[in-house]
């Protein structure tokens, strides 16, 4: 198993095509690209196929409609994060966030979109090719990580609360998606998805706790989008509540429980291998790992 072996530019590209035929209104066609490719660094997806793969990848078309399901989502989290109502962030990788270079209406109708083109990915999946019980058990993980009451809606929705508890808002924000991320990769190889949630959850803390760091430490211009931005809205973050050297120890206590949560599976090592090298991505830079 590779890094090469998880990319799922092939299937984003088809849904995304598929999304911007020609009767696509324009401007909208044109969001919907901008707001897909390029990509950030395709955690979520590629940790959705790596589980598929550790577990045989028994049913490839589902497993690749389901990573690309997820990164749709996830991207329209972003378009719909940004807007003015949220955090108000004129940027996102490197670029105009989607509502200052396409407007706050056609940003809105973008999200909106993203979100129908990730379950139009699964719908898509020929029903020859693959156990309808499986679709049906990936359909419902893939929503039960973005709706209500734990997914990524309910995390956005709690920043809107007087009274937020970081655990609870991270494991929504953040770790649904990922939890849904290794479940849905199970679930698509006809494994049990449920000793995989740990695994997700983990990795899903580990990287909101490293997003609270660069927002401390870094600036705009290294990670691309506005920095500041928890201590501006008054948001928790494990830096305001750790301090800095805390939210480090506890980027690390996360990135080991999820290695060592692993299930039994043929390809355990190999995923333990992947999942080792995308965790030192979340380190920023100048926080180094301590010593073991």
């Amino acid at each position: 198993m590779t890094i090469k072996a998880l990319d799922c530019e092939y299937t984003l590209n088809t849904v995304i095509r598929d999304a911007t035929g020609r009767d696509c209104p324009k401007l909208l066609a044109d969001a919907l690209n901008y707001a897909v490719f390029p990509g950030g660094a395709r955690v979520r997806p590629r940790l959705c196929l790596a589980v598929a793969l550790a577990n045989g990848n028994t049913n490839p078309l589902l497993s690749a409609a389901a990573a690309a399901a997820v990164e749709l989502l996830h991207c329209a989290s972003l378009v719909h994060d940004d807007l003015p109502c949220f955090d108000d962030a004129t940027s996102r990788r490197g670029k105009p966030s989607v509502h200052a270079a396409f407007g706050e209406r056609i940003a809105v109708l973008t999200g909106d979109a993203l979100i129908v083109a990730a379950f139009q990915s699964l719908a898509s999946v020929p029903i020859a090719s693959t156990q309808p019980e499986r679709l049906a058990a990936v359909t419902q993980i893939v929503a039960r990580g973005v709706g209500a009451p734990h997914g990524i809606c309910a995390g956005q929705a709690w920043e809107c609360e007087p009274n937020i508890d970081l655990k609870r808002y991270h494991q929504s924000k953040t770790g649904a998606l990922f939890v849904a991320s290794t479940c849905a990769g199970a679930a698509a190889a006809g494994v049990d998805s449920a000793p995989w949630e740990l695994l997700g959850a983990s990795i899903g803390e580990a990287y909101q706790v490293a997003d609270d760091i660069l927002d401390a430490i870094s600036s705009p211009e290294l990670i691309g989008k506005p920095t500041g931005v928890d201590a501006r809205l008054g948001r928790p973050s494990a830096v305001a509540e750790l301090g800095l050297d805390g939210a480090v120890k506890r980027l690390e206590a996360c990135i080991d429980a999820g290695l060592s949560s692993i299930p039994n599976c043929s390809g355990r090592e190999a995923l333990l291998a992947i999942v080792e090298h995308q965790s030192e991505r979340f380190f920023p830079p100048g926080v180094k790992r301590s010593a073991a």
